[in-house]
């Protein structure tokens, strides 16, 4: 996880500092890639330990359509509770764009309109299935419509798939990286998303791309990460699946073997 020191690295020597949304201030940069290529291991931050059942609770979560807390998700992956209302929901984010973006449809009469919903996961899955080549395969959870709905905007916005020659590559527009906390997460996350496709589709899993927006370190995290830049990369997991479609997964289907990581290092979440 060479990718992810470098980055932090890039913002202590190169980020500006600025204010933010929770008032805690962050060094800042703007527009960075990178990469982690599946096939020589799985990319987990070694340097810090990541839980990383949370990573699989929460992204089986999304891929539910879930948006409530209280849905199999609040004991496991607490960092979405500063957010949510005291019923647990969370407005339409990320599993309901994925899985029930709204649309509205003219009735046969033509008299009015009712709303019927695109499950973009199945349908993503069933064009890289049907049509490896095409430049669309692309799922986002921007919906300018519901942003206000929603209790915390999509920091990942969009992702899109790429086949080629037997293998399955994926980019990621992350817009806002919180990357001492968020972005260790969101790699593991989308790293396993892509694996689950390729697992489904039969393709290997190659490169996961992450492009990065306003990529930023907040202040009270500076001296943690100065503490893991300190700590020296192991070697990567491997990730093992049972064969099995996305949306059938369970829990006990995903395992990450051979995970060897540094102590946990805690970081303040600013809400």
């Amino acid at each position: 996880m060479r990718q992810y020191l470098d980055l932090c690295r890039t913002i202590l020597e190169h980020g500006q500092q600025k204010e933010d949304r929770t008032g805690t201030g962050t060094l800042s940069i703007f527009g960075h890639q990178s990469k982690y290529d599946l096939r020589d291991g799985f990319p987990i931050v070694t340097t810090k330990k990541i839980l990383f059942s949370a990573v699989v609770r929460e992204l089986l979560w999304f891929l539910k359509g879930s948006t409530n807390v209280n849905d199999g998700l609040k004991e496991f992956t607490p960092i979405w509770n500063a957010w949510a209302k005291e019923d647990g929901d969370l407005g339409p984010i990320y599993g309901y764009q994925w899985r029930k973006w709204e649309k509205f449809v003219r009735d046969e009469n033509g008299r009015g309109y009712r709303k019927e919903y695109v499950d973009q996961i199945t349908q993503v899955i069933e064009q890289i299935k049907k049509n490896p080549d095409s430049r669309r395969h692309i799922v986002s959870a921007w919906n300018v419509a519901d942003i206000d709905r929603m209790a915390l905007p999509p920091c990942h916005t969009f992702f899109q798939f790429y086949v080629c020659n037997g293998r399955l590559d994926c980019q990621l527009y992350q817009r806002s990286a919180d990357v001492a906390l968020g972005v260790p997460f969101n790699i593991s996350s989308y790293a396993l998303l892509m694996s689950l496709v390729a697992c489904e589709c039969e393709l290997v899993p190659g490169v996961f791309v992450h492009t990065l927006g306003d990529a930023h370190l907040y202040l009270n995290h500076i001296d943690g990460i100065q503490e893991q830049l300190k700590r020296t990369c192991k070697p990567l997991a491997r990730l093992k699946l049972v064969k099995k479609k996305v949306l059938d997964f369970t829990f006990e289907d995903i395992d990450l073997v051979d995970y060897q990581h540094d102590a946990f290092i805690k970081f303040p979440i600013a809400v």
